[in-house]
């Protein structure tokens, strides 16, 4: 693994001025995958329950814009809690605040201004959805904690990086109710296994300064639990269209995704790091087939 690194600064961050590119890099906007992953299940619900094509269209865009300023805001969060192990691992040590190409205050600032795009576009939607949206602060202030104290941080980021299904779904209806609550359970499935996948590429340097994952909890056996974790998603994304009353084809869509996941989890090599980073990244198609599915089992 030696020189392995997630920074990439090159592209059209490479353009930016030169002041700008380390708060472009620490708020991973050089990599926009995990705001993709972050909407996801937003779309999924905004997919399954939005009243008409213009407004589902709307919520769609609102949710993108909020999910890069949030998941740029959970990135200055992890990275001010993280900087100095970030420092001791190869990956991470070149990212902006281990590195001191930014400072703590300077990241706090950065860190207020994402948080008011994130709830100017939170203050678009309906009064549940804002309620509900407004819940996730906790798990997300306490994400970075928990790689230090338990084996399971990817369930707490499960839990962080899946609110947008219920988030969604208020938005678009108003209420929550069971296939609301499904489409969450389905969305913590799903980002357990990937999330697993993800944490290989740090396992050898996690262990040496002593941060937790289930991708260290279950080593060699990681490619059984993603499997399992997957299943579980795809059961959970079938039962609330079911619940839904949505038609067949929701069925004859969710088949490719679930063939998309379980490919993850037969090509997973956990000592090949840029491997697991390519199957993590995969889930955005995987995860725009599953919206596909919602929607067509509303033709």
């Amino acid at each position: 693994m030696t020189g392995y690194t997630d920074i990439r600064a090159q592209g059209w961050v490479a353009r930016l001025p030169s002041g700008w590119r380390p708060f472009a890099l620490l708020a991973r906007f050089d990599r926009p995958i995990g705001a993709w992953l972050l909407v996801l299940p937003g779309f999924w619900a905004i997919a399954l329950a939005a009243e008409t094509l213009g407004g589902g269209l709307w919520l769609a865009a609102l949710f993108l814009l909020g999910a890069f300023a949030m998941r740029g805001a959970g990135c200055v969060v992890n990275d001010l809690w993280d900087r100095k192990l970030d420092a001791q691992v190869e990956r991470t040590r070149g990212r902006p605040l281990a590195s001191g190409a930014v400072t703590p205050w300077q990241a706090l600032w950065f860190l207020a201004g994402l948080c008011a795009v994130g709830a100017a576009v939170l203050f678009q939607l309906s009064w549940t959805a804002v309620l509900v949206g407004l819940g996730s602060l906790i798990p997300i202030a306490l994400y970075p904690l928990a790689k230090r104290v338990t084996d399971w941080p990817q369930a707490v980021l499960g839990v962080v990086f899946s609110w947008a299904a219920p988030t969604g779904y208020a938005a678009a209806t108003g209420t929550l109710d069971a296939a609301a609550l499904l489409l969450w359970a389905a969305g913590f499935c799903w980002i357990l296994g990937y999330d697993t996948i993800y944490a290989h590429q740090d396992r050898e340097d996690d262990a040496l300064v002593g941060i937790r994952s289930t991708a260290r909890k279950f080593g060699e056996r990681s490619a059984g639990f993603v499997a399992l974790c997957y299943a579980a998603a795809v059961a959970l994304l079938a039962a609330a269209a079911a619940v839904a009353g949505l038609g067949a084809g929701f069925y004859l869509v969710l088949p490719l995704a679930a063939w998309m996941l379980a490919r993850q989890a037969q090509l997973l090599d956990i000592r090949d790091p840029g491997r697991c980073l390519a199957l993590f990244k995969s889930n955005r198609e995987a995860g725009l087939v599953i919206a596909l599915a919602f929607l067509a089992g509303r033709l």
